[in-house]
């Protein structure tokens, strides 16, 4: 923050009341964005390490899109995160990943590898997400049936809402365009779920029951990511 010369916060204030509330918010937020700075680079430069030259591109440019995206607005946010997981992951099955059934990997995983499913891409934009600043509560994982060419099939999205109620917009890595919900009609909701509740459907009131009480994958992940250094997410 920076003042006019010989200018004091107190004489900026014509209403303290108001002003010092607002003041003490954008200073919280330049303090996370710091520390969530700081912890990225850690985190990073530890997966660094023990990568290979195409997978510490990966690592680096995502950083930088981290860092460099936090005093973004929330529409570039998005497309940040979309863009990036979509151009720079291609996808493959798990058991051609992980020879495993249904396995659900941390963002340092998929971009050590280069390569996820749809729950990863997810998870990943999800992540990248909240480290730029936008609040966990905006965001959930949503489960879908996706109609393609006369298939359907299981599939995962990453769905931002501004409200609650609000018509959520779908970050995809089927369809890379960042849309709202109704202009997919290919997409239909079974269940979504964030850090804090489980949603079923369609519906805006949350189910009860803690997420990752019930969904095992999303615990595992969670515990995994927090053994990687991300302590202040979930």
């Amino acid at each position: 923050m920076h003042l006019l010369p010989g200018t004091s916060i107190i004489r900026l204030t014509h209403d303290n009341d108001v002003v010092l509330p607002l003041l003490a918010a954008v200073i919280g937020l330049l303090v996370i964005a710091h520390v969530s700075a700081v912890t990225l680079e850690d985190i990073t430069a530890e997966a660094l390490r023990r990568s290979q030259q195409s997978a510490s591109d990966r690592i680096t440019l995502w950083r930088d899109i981290i860092i460099g995206g936090q005093p973004a607005s929330i529409s570039e946010k998005l497309e940040l995160a979309n863009t990036f997981f979509n151009e720079h992951i291609a996808w493959e099955p798990d058991d051609y990943i992980w020879d495993a059934e249904d396995y659900w990997a941390t963002p340092l995983e998929t971009l050590l590898k280069g390569q996820g499913d749809c729950e990863d891409y997810a998870i990943a934009k999800y992540t990248s997400l909240v480290l730029m600043g936008i609040p966990p509560k905006s965001l959930r994982m949503v489960y879908v049936k996706a109609d393609s060419n006369g298939i359907t099939q299981a599939h995962m999205v990453l769905a931002w809402y501004e409200m609650p109620t609000s018509e959520p917009l779908i970050l995809d890595n089927l369809n890379t365009e960042i849309l709202p919900a109704s202009k997919r009609r290919d997409l239909r909701p079974v269940f979504s779920f964030n850090g804090n509740a489980i949603w079923i459907g369609n519906t805006s009131a949350p189910n009860s029951g803690s997420p990752t009480a019930r969904l095992s994958r999303w615990k595992q992940v969670i515990e995994k990511m927090r053994a990687e250094g991300f302590t202040q997410l979930f």
